[in-house]
C-alpha cells in the first residue's frame, strides 16, 4: 500500500461492510472444500460472525473480537481441531478465492493474503 492509500488494511479494503463482504464469500468455499468441511458446524452463522469480529480486528479496525471474547489466542482456540498443512493451504485458497471476488486491488489481495498466511500456517498441529 503506498502512502497515500489508508493506514490499515481494513480501511483499505472499505471498513465494515468490505470485511462482511469477504468473509460472506468466504465460507462457502470453505462449506464446499473436502479437506475443510468436516471442520466446521453445519450452522456457520456463529463461525461467520466470530470470523467477521475477528478479521475486522485483525486488519486494523475495531477490537470487536477482544471486546467481546477477550484476548484471541487463536492457536489454542484451534488447537481441537486436526489442521495439517494442506487444510491451511486450503484455507487460504478459498480465502484467495474469496478476495478475488470481493477485493478489486490485485495490491490489496496480495497484502491481505500475506498477512493471513502467518496464522494459517501457525494454526496447524497435525503432519
Amino acid at each position: 500500500m503506498r502512502s497515500s492509500e489508508p493506514g490499515t488494511i481494513y480501511e483499505a479494503m472499505g471498513g465494515a461492510e468490505a470485511v462482511r463482504r469477504l468473509v460472506e464469500a468466504f465460507y462457502p468455499k470453505v462449506q464446499q472444500n473436502e479437506l475443510l468441511a468436516p471442520l466446521f458446524p453445519e450452522d456457520i452463522e456463529p463461525v461467520m460472525e466470530k470470523q467477521y469480529m475477528f478479521l475486522s480486528q485483525f486488519f486494523g479496525g475495531p477490537s470487536l473480537y477482544s471486546d467481546a471474547f477477550g484476548h484471541p489466542m487463536m492457536r489454542a482456540r484451534h488447537m481441537p481441531f486436526p489442521i495439517t498443512p494442506e487444510r491451511a493451504n486450503a484455507w487460504l485458497g478459498c480465502m484467495r478465492e474469496a478476495l478475488e471476488q470481493e477485493v478489486e486491488d490485485p495490491e490489496l489481495r496480495k497484502v491481505i493474503l500475506e498477512r493471513l498466511k502467518g496464522p494459517a500456517y501457525h494454526f496447524v498441529n497435525q503432519p
